[in-house]
């Protein structure tokens, strides 16, 4: 495994880091998730990463307990506060009162006392920067948070949260946006202003809900006990639009490029976001002890230049790149048709 500093800050995270946004009790039952929990701590990965609204809370109850045989030193826990699918007004949202009530919750569910990595799940238009950065700024000064970080949000806001976040002393550390060969709409303008600031980022969704590893084929079902075949995967997966015929028929010209070049797809695919020195950090989960090996070959596998500009030509017709979809991720630009 390979650590890497978190912004400018002094948190080293792992390359690889672990999500359980619906794994659990979803594609495996509780005992065979808590053994990949334990097969990714002994394989050097020390990042987790969950939230507050995956399963409604159950996913950080299960990631706490999961965590509790490894020494809590040794682990960098990341959750999220934002979204809800709650009716109250106040849920669902970057202010001083649902972040400071949800904190609570969260190292509850989690089983500690505080979180290494707490992020701003989406950006709040209805709430000041100001008010949800200082928020976050008085967590760290009570002992409950670590370090701070966002989730998904556009450049112009990172730049005022992070000139507030260093008034206060208090540096913004991270983003943690979708990214992937597929989804490149960081590039134009996220992360130019995130390294200007000294905010890495945390790539999710590397393998695009699993269609980078081209078990998906146009017309056909989604492979049992995979991600699409389940209804909260299949829906991540279909909000994206991965399942587009373009995007497909684009999958499938990566197949010979990485069978020449000696690997899997999925190992392309990590390689390719980790080779990017903007990305500390790549999600990924996974389901089964060959799963997780071959992320973790992605670590040290170094792309050809070649290759590279091979496997960008290959999915041109499939790439979204349009800066305005970090703001409005499912509006008529993320469409094909």
């Amino acid at each position: 495994m390979k650590y890497t500093r978190l912004g400018a800050g002094g948190l080293m995270v792992s390359a690889l880091a672990y999500g359980n946004s619906i794994t659990a009790r979803d594609q495996l039952d509780l005992d065979a998730a808590r053994g990949m929990i334990d097969a990714a701590v002994e394989a050097g990965i020390t990042t987790f990463d969950t939230a507050d609204v995956y399963a409604d809370g159950a996913a950080e109850t299960f990631l706490g307990e999961a965590l509790a045989a490894h020494p809590r030193e040794n682990i960098v826990l990341c959750t999220k506060v934002g979204r809800s699918k709650k009716p109250d007004p106040n849920q669902g949202r970057l202010s001083r009162k649902h972040i400071l009530d949800s904190i609570d919750g969260s190292l509850r569910r989690l089983g500690t006392d505080y979180v290494d990595l707490y992020q701003a799940h989406r950006y709040d238009p209805d709430t000041p920067v100001e008010e949800t950065v200082v928020a976050f700024a008085d967590l760290v000064r009570a002992g409950k948070v670590r370090y701070f970080g966002v989730s998904e949000w556009p450049a112009p806001a990172l730049r005022e949260a992070a000139k507030i976040a260093a008034e206060l002393r208090t540096p913004l550390v991270s983003n943690q946006p979708q990214y992937n060969l597929l989804w490149r709409v960081i590039e134009g303008e996220v992360i130019p202003t995130s390294q200007e600031l000294g905010i890495s980022q945390i790539a999710w969704s590397p393998l695009a809900g699993g269609i980078l590893t081209g078990k998906y084929r146009a017309g056909g079902d989604a492979p049992e006990g995979s991600r699409g075949s389940l209804k909260i995967g299949a829906m991540s997966i279909d909000r994206w639009n991965y399942r587009d015929p373009i995007v497909l028929a684009a999958v499938d010209r990566l197949v010979p490029l990485a069978a020449e070049a000696g690997l899997t797809l999925p190992v392309l695919a990590l390689a390719w976001v980790l080779r990017n020195p903007a990305v500390a950090s790549a999600i990924a989960g996974a389901s089964r002890p060959e799963q997780l090996a071959a992320n973790l070959a992605a670590v040290d596998t170094v792309l050809d230049d070649d290759l590279v500009k091979a496997v960008e030509v290959a999915l041109a017709p499939a790439v979204r790149d349009n800066p305005i979809l970090t703001a409005d991720p499912l509006g008529p630009a993320a469409r094909f048709h």
